[in-house]
């Protein structure tokens, strides 16, 4: 059975840059796993800790089973207002009181126009649930807008390689 990939797309916008930059990896990493996405972040109601552990939501509670059921999530977030999405770390302050991400490998992709605190609130977010990440299985990238073609096509060959180089260290880690 191929290993399982979870994406989480930090952007709310339908064709965003992010989900494309996903997209590209997938490609990657396709043939050697079987990959989806959580397409719920919206439909998440807002974090209660009351209901961490009863009367939890169904859709809090598929979205934690999704996380738990795969061998690796990928995040791939831009930054808004030098941090990460809001519907982003609300679905992931869901997952605060729960052991799902506990040493589950990660690979964390910022792709903005800078991007470098969201990185880093991203990360620290992501460390303190426990998930398993290195420098290797990190991506800024900066300027993401300009690194598409008008047909929304990746055409930065910078880019390009990064995400090889990251789709072999997932594969690694898988």
């Amino acid at each position: 059975m191929k290993p399982r990939i979870l994406a989480i797309i930090g952007s709310t916008k339908q064709n965003s840059s992010n989900r494309k930059i996903v997209e590209e990896l997938e490609k990657l990493l396709l043939p050697y796993s079987s990959f989806s996405y959580f397409e719920g972040l919206t439909s998440l109601p807002y974090f209660s800790p009351e209901q961490a552990f009863e009367d939890t939501p169904e859709k809090v509670v598929s979205f934690r089973n999704e996380i738990e059921q795969a061998d690796l999530i990928i995040i791939c977030t831009p930054e808004y207002i030098f941090s990460i999405p809001g519907v982003l770390k609300n679905a992931l302050e869901w997952c605060v009181a729960t052991s799902v991400f506990y040493q589950k490998p990660a690979a964390l992709i910022t792709a903005s126009a800078s991007g470098e605190k969201g990185q880093e609130e991203l990360h620290l977010i992501i460390k303190t649930l426990g998930a398993e990440f290195t420098e290797d299985s990190t991506l800024l990238i900066q300027g993401v807008k300009g690194k598409f073609n008008a047909d929304g096509e990746l055409i930065d060959p910078e880019t390009k390689d990064a995400l090889k180089k990251l789709s072999q260290t997932l594969l690694n880690l898988l």
